[in-house]
């Protein structure tokens, strides 16, 4: 066992928490859905509810780095769409989660999604250009974002599904995302401590320590991303994204 400040843990434990860090690193600057790859692993070594406290933090200081690489790249005109409902989301999230299935859940958001993603093949394969712009479609999606991001941490895949359908470039889709998810993972901060109970001081001083492998992976991700083209990028996103919705699934 080892002991880091006021927690107990095996050496498998060290290497799980430091692997999703350098995950969770390489999904904030450009290689999005590693960090859905994270959500099930952690679950099974620390729990659904302690793994969603342990995690959140580590998923703000990369975003800090994801915002600070591609900021400039932002596309506020969509950001400012999102927020209200995401926020929406968030508080639906926070009252439902207590009470709901988690598996079930899971299950259910994962065939949505990848039947999602099915739509977004077929609009790549017949280089569909119409763009959802009805305002619906980013109140469901900002919703869902939300909602999903405040149940476990799986927001990723749903707003993979909005902003590719809103068919940015590869930067502009990394910077949009970027910025998404550092807002609304700082406005979920209170709900954790103050509602679930679900953060604590020592578990955040743990998340300090992920740093060395949060950089590793945010380097990792710049890199490969810079290898891709755009199209290539789009259709790797939809593959990592089908991968985390399978393992979503099977969890």
């Amino acid at each position: 066992m080892i002991e880091i400040f006021s927690f107990s843990y095996d050496i498998t434990q060290v290497w799980v928490i430091m692997l999703v860090a350098f995950l969770v690193g390489m999904s904030k600057t450009g290689i999005h859905g590693t960090s859905m790859l994270s959500v099930p692993v952690m679950a099974i070594y620390f729990g659904g509810q302690s793994s969603s406290g342990i995690i959140l933090p580590m998923l703000i200081i990369a975003d800090i780095f994801g915002v600070i690489y591609y900021h400039r790249h932002a596309e506020w005109s969509y950001l400012k769409k999102l927020f209200p409902w995401a926020a929406v989301g968030i508080i639906l999230g926070t009252w439902v989660g207590t009470y709901i299935n988690d598996s079930i859940f899971r299950a259910f958001m994962a065939v949505i999604i990848v039947l999602s993603v099915m739509v977004m093949i077929w609009m790549e394969r017949t280089n569909r250009e119409k763009i959802p712009k009805h305002p619906a479609f980013a109140a469901s999606m900002g919703i869902a974002g939300g909602f999903t991001s405040m149940i476990g941490n799986l927001a990723g895949t749903v707003m993979a599904v909005y902003f590719l359908s809103m068919k940015l470039n590869k930067n502009s889709f990394i910077g949009t995302t970027a910025w998404f998810f550092f807002v609304i993972n700082v406005f979920k901060v209170p709900f954790h401590v103050f509602v679930w109970h679900t953060i604590h001081w020592d578990g955040f001083v743990l998340n300090l320590l992920t740093i060395p492998a949060i950089l590793l992976g945010a380097y990792v991700g710049i890199t490969v991303v810079k290898q891709l083209t755009d199209k290539t990028f789009r259709w790797f996103i939809i593959a990592i994204t089908l991968l985390a919705s399978v393992i979503m699934l099977l969890k």
